[in-house]
């Protein structure tokens, strides 16, 4: 492929501490682009990884040099973000997102790029028959339904991350500049023909997944506080039915004062209803300090990632960058590949 003319396809794969499964993924993911017949580039993006993950990576750039792009952050900056930054760099009429640790077979990106043939805009993706554990499951279900009780996201499967985006929802998406955000959520919202299809799924063989519970419970506080203020709607009516419930139990407190006199009884009554309605402010305090915390995080105006280097071919120079450890990247071999380093 000429590397200055613009391929049809760009599959975007994050990467962090894969190591022991990209000799796999390699196996599979090119054999099933090189079946499509079209044009095409793989930009991975390396988010900090602490393995050889970056090697394998430049390993591979120099077996497939036309076809492959490797985007080397110089910190990890959290799945979602080093995703943003492989979107900078795509070129694909088409983009694909992609995991690295083969639940979803490379194999189905053909189906996906039928249907964006087929005039669908973004293509998301709905998992068959998981092969995840049962809490990963029953969590994801859960979060699921809580995000589409609280947002006007509609995603059947917000944990699958094969998905397709057309350019015009991927220009859209490198317009934002949010520090905190969840990228297929991002994208439906600029997407104007939607499609959901059913992929295959498979059991992860090497590597462990990097979503623990708390992580997905981070997400789906980023999804809920990016995407709507429901939850600040849900505390703001809570509080007055409260606040019109205390009310009527205070009339009822003073009625049968005056009925029956003092009594010292159901005090524990009353501490349990204060200890109630104080866990319920607290609550509402940190849903508040969420929408706060965004907000800070936006107005510093940090940056959202650093580039360290990207491996293309074609380029006018080679350099080393201090941020990159010699184990993880090893020296250019001429002809010199590119690397350019850039801060988002």
């Amino acid at each position: 492929m000429n590397a200055t003319a613009a391929p049809e396809i760009s599959v975007v794969i994050p990467v962090y501490n894969e190591e022991e499964g990209l000799p796999f993924l390699f196996e599979r993911l090119y054999p099933a682009l090189d079946a499509l017949g079209r044009t095409y580039e793989v930009v991975f993006v390396d988010d900090g990884s602490h393995d050889r993950s970056v090697a394998e990576l430049r390993t591979q750039f120099e077996r497939r040099p036309d076809v492959t792009r490797v985007v080397v952050l110089a910190r990890n900056a959290g799945q979602h973000l080093a995703i943003l930054a492989a979107f900078q760099q795509t070129r694909g009429r088409y983009v694909i997102t992609l995991d690295a640790d083969l639940q979803n077979p490379p194999e189905e990106i053909a189906r996906i790029v039928a249907t964006m043939d087929a005039g669908a805009d973004y293509v998301g993706t709905v998992r068959v028959r998981r092969q995840d554990v049962l809490w990963r499951k029953a969590a994801s279900r859960f979060l699921n339904r809580l995000r589409e009780g609280t947002t006007s996201i509609h995603i059947s499967d917000q944990g699958c991350m094969l998905r397709g985006y057309d350019r015009s929802v991927i220009d859209a998406v490198n317009r934002c500049s949010e520090v905190s955000t969840y990228v297929p959520a991002l994208a439906y919202t600029f997407a104007r023909h939607p499609v959901e299809i059913e992929v295959a799924h498979a059991e992860r063989t090497v590597g462990q997944s990097k979503y623990s519970l708390f992580r997905l419970i981070r997400l789906n506080f980023d999804l809920m506080t990016g995407f709507s203020v429901a939850p600040l709607q849900f505390f703001s009516m809570s509080g007055i039915v409260i606040a019109l419930l205390s009310i009527a139990f205070v009339v009822y407190l003073a009625i049968r004062r005056l009925i029956v006199g003092p009594e010292a009884e159901g005090l524990f009554t009353l501490f349990g209803i204060a200890f109630f309605l104080i866990g319920v402010a607290l609550i509402g305090l940190g849903v508040v300090g969420e929408y706060v915390g965004r907000i800070y995080e936006q107005v510093r105006q940090r940056p959202r990632y650093t580039v360290a280097a990207v491996l293309e071919q074609d380029s006018d120079e080679t350099r080393r960058l201090p941020q990159l450890p010699a184990a993880s990247l090893p020296a250019p071999r001429a002809p010199a590949e590119p690397v350019r380093g850039a801060v988002e």
